[in-house]
C-alpha cells in the first residue's frame, strides 16, 4: 500500500518535488499536493508577463490538468491549512476537515514584505507576489495615470515593466545606489537602469520612502527628502521572508525560516522543508535554483537513497529582466580580484568575470547570457581554467577551441 506523503505549497517547490517524485518513485508514495491558492500550480517568474499582458493566465501554469493525474498525484488547491497537529500526524484545513500524513513536505515558499512606515496599510498600497496581486495592479490604476513601485529587485522592476507595458506611469524608487544591487554590479546595474528608463519608467535612486499618502486610498509617496510623488497605485516590492507559520505553530525548529538538514529534514523526522521557507545551514534562499536542487535531493531521498545530500548553492541568477537577459553568479563582485571585463555598447553588452588563481570564481553578464550556465559550472566544480583563459571572456565554443 502507498505510503501518504503530503506537500503543503503548490508553488515552483512543491511541484518540482512532485516532478521528481513521480520520476523516481512512482508508486511508492500516494501524492497529495495541497494549496491556498484558487489556482493549479504556476509560474511566478512569469507573473510580470501576465501582468504586461503579454501571455495568459493558463500560460503560466506549470502542470496541465491532466498531468497530475497521469501521475496519481491528487492536487488539491484553494484549501488553505490552519494546523499541522504533529502527535496524530495530521493536517487541519481552514474549512474543518483534516488529513492524515506519513510524511510531510513543508514548502509554503514566502511572505512578501511590507516597508514599517505610516499609511503602508492604506488601500491602493499592495505587494507583488501572486496572480490575485495581479489582478488587483491592473484594477488599481488605469493607463495614462501614475504608479509608484518601491523596491529596485527583482519583484520590483518586473512590476515596474508590467505596469509601464500596461500603459502606466511608473516612478521605481530604489534605497540603494544601484538595481538589483545583489546580482549585479555598477556597470551592468547602470545599463539595466538606462533600459528600464527606456521603457517610459521614472527611477530614482537612493530614494527612501517616509510615509505613504492619502487619508482613504494611496495618492502617492513622500521621500525623507520631502519630495512627493503622486500615485493612484503603490507596489511595494522590498523583499519577502520565509513562510514559516505552520511550522513555528506546529512547534517545529525556525529561525528565519524552518531549519532543515541536509536530507531537508526539519526537527521532527517525518517532517521535510524544501524552498523558500526553508532554512539550511543559516541560509534562507529566495531562489528558483536553490528550492529545485533541494526538491531534487528531497525526492532521492525519499525514494530511498540515504547518501542524497544538500549542501547548499552557489547563488545564481539567470532571468530576462524587462526584456534583457541578464546572469550572475559567485563572487560576482569581485572586490581586490582579477577581473576579465568586456564590453560592446553598440550590442549593449557587458560581461565581467573575475578570477582566483586558477579558477573563475564569479560574473555577470548582461544583454549576452548565452555562456552563463557554462560559466556557473566552472565556478561550481572549481575547473583550471589556466589553458582557456585568455579566451574565458569569449565564451566556452572559442575558449575550448584555442585551448583544443
Amino acid at each position: 500500500m502507498s505510503e501518504p506523503l503530503v506537500i503543503i505549497g503548490q508553488g515552483m517547490a512543491g511541484t518540482k518535488l512532485a516532478e521528481e517524485l513521480s520520476q523516481r518513485a512512482l508508486g511508492r508514495y500516494s501524492v497529495i499536493l495541497v494549496g491556498a491558492e484558487p489556482y493549479r500550480a504556476y509560474n511566478r517568474v512569469l507573473l510580470s508577463s501576465l501582468l504586461a499582458k503579454e501571455v495568459a493566465a493558463g500560460d503560466i501554469e506549470l502542470k496541465p490538468r491532466g498531468w497530475w493525474a497521469r501521475q496519481g498525484i491528487t492536487n488539491v488547491f484553494g484549501q488553505p491549512v490552519s494546523a499541522i497537529d504533529r502527535a496524530t500526524k495530521s493536517l487541519r484545513f481552514e474549512n474543518g476537515v483534516t488529513l492524515g500524513y506519513s510524511k510531510l513536505v513543508i514548502a509554503t515558499g514566502s511572505h512578501a514584505i511590507r516597508l514599517p512606515k505610516p499609511g503602508m496599510d492604506l488601500p491602493g498600497v499592495i505587494t507583488f507576489r501572486t496572480m490575485d496581486d495581479v489582478e488587483r495592479m491592473l484594477s488599481g490604476v488605469a493607463p495614462g495615470r501614475p504608479a509608484v513601485v518601491i523596491g529596485g529587485g527583482l519583484l520590483g522592476l518586473e512590476a515596474a515593466y508590467g505596469l509601464a507595458k500596461a500603459g502606466v506611469r511608473v516612478t521605481l524608487l530604489h534605497l540603494a545606489p544601484r538595481l538589483m544591487e545583489r546580482q549585479l554590479d555598477d556597470p551592468a546595474a547602470l545599463l539595466l537602469k538606462q533600459a528600464i528608463e527606456s521603457k517610459g519608467c521614472e527611477v530614482l535612486l537612493g530614494a527612501d520612502t517616509a510615509r505613504v499618502l492619502g487619508e482613504t486610498h494611496a495618492e502617492g509617496i513622500e521621500l525623507v527628502d520631502g519630495r512627493h510623488i503622486p500615485a493612484d497605485l503603490v507596489v511595494c516590492a522590498v523583499g519577502v521572508r520565509p513562510n514559516a507559520d505552520l511550522a513555528r505553530a506546529a512547534g517545529l525548529a525556525c529561525n528565519r525560516g524552518i531549519l532543515a538538514d541536509d536530507q531537508m529534514r526539519t526537527s521532527d523526522p517525518d517532517i521535510f522543508a524544501i524552498g523558500e521557507c526553508a532554512e539550511h545551514r543559516g541560509i534562507a534562499y529566495g531562489l528558483v535554483e536553490p528550492a529545485y536542487e533541494q526538491a531534487r535531493t528531497l525526492a532521492r531521498n525519499l525514494a530511498g537513497d540515504k547518501a542524497a545530500t544538500y549542501e547548499g548553492s552557489i547563488l545564481a541568477t539567470n532571468l530576462k529582466v524587462s526584456g534583457v537577459s541578464l546572469f550572475s553568479a559567485g563572487d560576482f563582485l569581485g572586490e581586490n580580484k582579477e577581473t576579465l571585463v568586456y564590453t560592446d555598447p553598440a550590442q549593449n553588452i557587458y560581461k565581467k568575470l573575475v578570477i582566483e588563481g586558477p579558477n573563475l570564481t564569479g560574473a555577470v553578464l548582461y544583454g549576452d547570457t548565452a555562456d552563463g550556465l557554462w560559466y556557473l559550472d566552472l565556478i561550481k566544480s572549481k575547473a583550471d581554467i589556466t589553458r582557456f583563459r585568455d579566451d574565458l571572456i569569449f565564451g566556452r565554443v572559442l575558449a575550448t577551441k584555442e585551448a583544443a
